[in-house]
């Protein structure tokens, strides 16, 4: 549970900013989408491979 305390004078919208902010930053969507579903560990391990592999070939690439 994300508690964000409110300044005293602080404008409503700023308080919003920094909740979205801290939301976004915990990853609890990303979680809650990952927890819908079961993957299998050989499907999870064989996307970071395939993951890892884009991103060298955009680094050589890059060079």
């Amino acid at each position: 549970m994300l508690i964000i305390p409110v300044k005293e004078g602080e404008n409503i919208e700023r308080a919003l900013k920094r909740y979205k902010k801290k939301f976004e930053k915990t990853n609890t969507m990303k979680q809650l989408r990952a927890r819908q579903q079961f993957t299998k560990p050989s499907v999870t391990l064989r996307q970071q491979e395939i993951r890892a592999a884009y991103k060298q070939k955009m680094k050589s690439a890059e060079l």
